[in-house]
């Protein structure tokens, strides 16, 4: 197998992030609500975005700087320190996609984007009705990643709340969740790519007694 070499000290900042977005996927889709200081909510997408502690736990995101401020979520999230993240089923992509648009301050993409909502239980903040999963969220800390304009800021915040569609809890009492029914999406390379959860396969992952059982019958 032959790679190719990238340094990464010779790209600019567009090339690399050109070539993250189209190696490291599939990325999850961080539909994120947030509010400013009238209450006016606000919403965009992100998929530098993961899950990073089971309990607490804890969520990442990175939100690249606009200019030479923040874009309104980050803005935003600074100012109240809380926000939701709503995972992206197929039915609503071209919703999410539609508040993806560079809107000016003060605009509801909620409104603009037709999506209804539904008032959240520990952030004062509503959630995307529908949506199959959304996580209230508290802010922990934000990082500067790159103190350039061009740089990412990295959202630390905790989970205080999840709010997932009944008909895909298997088992509330165990947390058993059939993933398959929330259909959701994910992101590919830029400008538009995107993929169905769909294809999936299992492999369980084995322990050490397995595995030398599995190694001796080998012998």
């Amino acid at each position: 197998m032959r790679l190719m070499y990238f340094d990464i000290d010779q790209l600019t900042a567009g090339l690399s992030y050109k070539l993250l977005t189209a190696t490291v996927v599939p990325r999850p889709i961080a539909w994120v609500v947030t509010a400013d200081a009238r209450g006016t909510p606000n919403a965009a997408p992100f998929s530098f975005f993961n899950v990073f502690g089971g309990h607490p736990p804890a969520i990442c995101l990175g939100i690249g700087q606009r200019g030479k401020g923040d874009k309104d979520t980050l803005a935003n999230i600074r100012a109240r320190g809380e926000f939701v993240i709503n995972l992206v089923p197929e039915q609503l992509a071209q919703a999410m996609n539609l508040t993806a648009v560079d809107f000016p301050p003060g605009w509801n993409e909620l409104e603009q984007a037709g999506l209804a909502v539904e008032p959240c239980e520990k952030v004062r903040l509503p959630r995307i009705a529908h949506s199959p999963v959304a996580l209230e969220c508290r802010l922990k800390d934000a990082i500067a990643v790159d103190a350039g304009t061009t740089g990412h800021i990295l959202v630390i915040g905790q989970v205080v709340a999840a709010h997932v569609l009944d008909e895909a809890v298997v088992d509330a009492s165990r947390c058993h969740i059939d993933t398959a029914r929330l259909k959701l999406i994910g992101r590919l390379q830029s400008p538009g790519g995107y993929i169905r959860t769909r294809d999936t396969f299992e492999m369980r992952r084995m322990d050490f007694a397995e595995w030398q059982a599995a190694q001796a019958a080998k012998d």
